[in-house]
């Protein structure tokens, strides 16, 4: 049963891979800066959406538009990621395994997203 944000697969995927994040964004220069200020503000955004649409779970599609911005917010960040493999070479194995992970997230997003009913979960 899902009592509260943190029972939720997705929430706590999206804090995990956050943490793996930051761990990366520290290898990224200087020079890239508004870079890994976006990527930032893109992969704290995606708990805080799951966790600002469960609040609202009761209304279905509240919590459903909460889900698509975190899931924009996913997509936008691995867009980032996949700059990076071009613009910094030598982390561009580090920047696609990560851009892989929140590709899984994003799917699981979607999935959530689509089989969602208020009142059952």
């Amino acid at each position: 049963m899902i009592r509260d944000v943190t029972d939720l697969e997705v929430y706590q995927l999206s804090l995990k891979l956050l943490s793996k994040l930051y761990q990366f964004l520290k290898k990224i220069p200087r020079s890239e800066y508004d870079t890994v200020i976006q990527c930032k503000k893109d992969g704290k955004s995606i708990p805080a959406n799951i966790a600002e649409g469960f609040a609202k779970r009761s209304f279905e599609l509240e919590f459903k538009r909460f889900l698509k911005i975190a899931i924009g917010s996913s997509d936008e960040l691995i867009s980032h990621l996949r700059a990076i493999t071009i613009i910094l070479p030598h982390l561009s194995y580090e920047a696609e395994q990560l851009a892989q992970e929140y590709k899984i997230l994003s799917k699981r997003m979607n999935k959530l997203h689509s089989v969602w009913r208020s009142g059952i979960f």
